[in-house]
């Protein structure tokens, strides 16, 4: 819990972002995109280079996302946060000092920025409001004084402090949760592999359904071929065995003539003996 309240501290912190003004010179301090030299320049509100914003004890640079640190005795510049250059910074009568140092106050000069023990206006850094860049602190850690001290205290606190209600905090909270996601992705890989298995699976059944279903239908329509085939020739042979042709052939046929006989078809069709045989009384 203490982390999720640190991760909002520095994202509510970032919207307010402010530029560094020397109160001498006029000119705002700028951190170099090229390497960590600070320089002053014309103040230019729509600049990302010149907006600084607390992190706790420290400024960063919005546009470097550097941090104000002192390298040697007086030099000043900007470098990764949380390397061996990072230093924190006290802030005490709207002068700027390395926090835990005695080297001196931050200072405008000709090349740029410096320590040095000069108190004077050089010394002074505001915002485009004139107002000290000590006070941006001070306003900034009065925000969350509890939630960073105490986990066990930042129900009605914090929820005061930020003005939402406790619905929207644990929405917050389970937006920046940080859990490990290996077992979620192995559930979601496990269940992919299942879920393709069972699809093939079903494929396969379909496919082997089908292939059984075209067969019967062909073996269908080959046994329908048949039967109306052997129907057709049994009418056929029914057709033939009474064909009223058949008695007329039978008649046309001649008789098997007798010997002596003499046999004339006429032209009506019918057959008779030319000599009849004598009977054997008449002779």
């Amino acid at each position: 819990m203490k982390f999720f309240w640190i991760i909002l501290f520095f994202l509510l912190q970032a919207t307010e972002a402010f530029l560094m003004k020397n109160a001498k010179v006029k000119l705002c301090l700028q951190a170099s995109p090229m390497n960590g030299d600070l320089l002053l320049e014309d103040c230019n509100p729509e600049s990302h280079f010149q907006d600084w914003s607390w992190r706790g004890d420290s400024l960063m640079n919005h546009g470097t996302q550097s941090c104000l640190s002192v390298v040697g005795t007086d030099t000043v510049q900007t470098s990764l946060c949380g390397t061996m250059g990072y230093t924190s910074w006290d802030c005490s009568n709207s002068l700027l000092s390395p926090l835990g140092s005695s080297q001196g106050y931050l200072v405008a000069n000709r090349k740029g920025v410096a320590l040095n023990n000069v108190r004077g206006l050089k010394a002074q850094w505001q915002n485009v409001a004139d107002r000290s860049v000590c006070e941006e602190k001070a306003e900034q850690d009065g925000y969350f004084p509890a939630a960073l001290a105490s986990t066990h205290m930042y129900d009605h606190n914090a929820t005061l402090a930020l003005g939402i209600s406790e619905e929207e905090l644990e929405e917050l909270l389970w937006f920046f949760r940080r859990e490990d996601p290996s077992t979620w992705n192995y559930s979601i890989l496990a269940l992919s592999f299942v879920a393709m298995i069972l699809g093939l699976l079903l494929l396969a059944i379909n496919i082997v359904r089908n292939r059984k279903r075209k067969i019967h239908m062909y073996r269908e329509a080959v046994q329908t071929a048949q039967q109306a085939e052997l129907e057709a020739k049994q009418a056929l042979m029914h057709v033939q065995e009474y064909s009223p042709d058949e008695p007329r052939k039978q008649e046309l046929e001649p008789q098997d003539p007798r010997s002596g006989e003499v046999m004339v078809q006429w032209k009506d069709g019918t057959v008779s003996s030319l000599y009849t045989e004598r009977s054997e009384d008449a002779m």
